[in-house]
């Protein structure tokens, strides 16, 4: 008959360490402001997201995601989220023609961040599209 090993196995402790939280101060904020909700992402310059929010993310739903006061709260959510990185400043950039344009901001200014500046980047179509054919009489 074969000889069974009665071995032990040794135990070996790996050390992790531990990892660092980053601690960014200036952050991007961009605001994509739809006709059906309101998108917000803060990013440090890198562009690495931090947090993210929507107004179905923060708990609405159906013709309530549109609203200005869906878009505080996400915002709010936002910054409280990408708080634990630290953030004191933002640059906002904001895009879309929702109603929750200026709510959003609002919302940042009274999580308690500092706005250093204000951008609006909203696509505006040059010459659109080509109108339908007339019908023939």
């Amino acid at each position: 008959m074969a000889k069974q090993s009665t071995t032990k196995k040794s135990t070996i402790k790996k050390t992790v360490k531990k990892r660092k939280k980053r601690q960014v101060q200036k952050v991007f904020v961009k605001i994509k402001s739809g006709y059906n909700n309101t998108i917000v992402t803060i990013s440090d310059y890198e562009g690495n997201a931090l947090s993210q929010s929507s107004g179905g993310a923060v708990g609405f739903r159906g013709s309530k995601k549109s609203t200005a006061f869906a878009a505080t709260k996400a915002a709010e959510d936002a910054v409280a989220k990408a708080s634990a990185y630290g953030i004191r400043e933002a640059v906002i950039v904001v895009r879309g023609m929702g109603m929750g344009r200026q709510a959003a901001v609002k919302g940042i200014r009274s999580a308690g961040l500092k706005i250093t500046s204000l951008s609006d980047f909203t696509s505006v179509p040059h010459g659109g599209t080509t109108p339908r054919k007339q019908p023939k009489k």
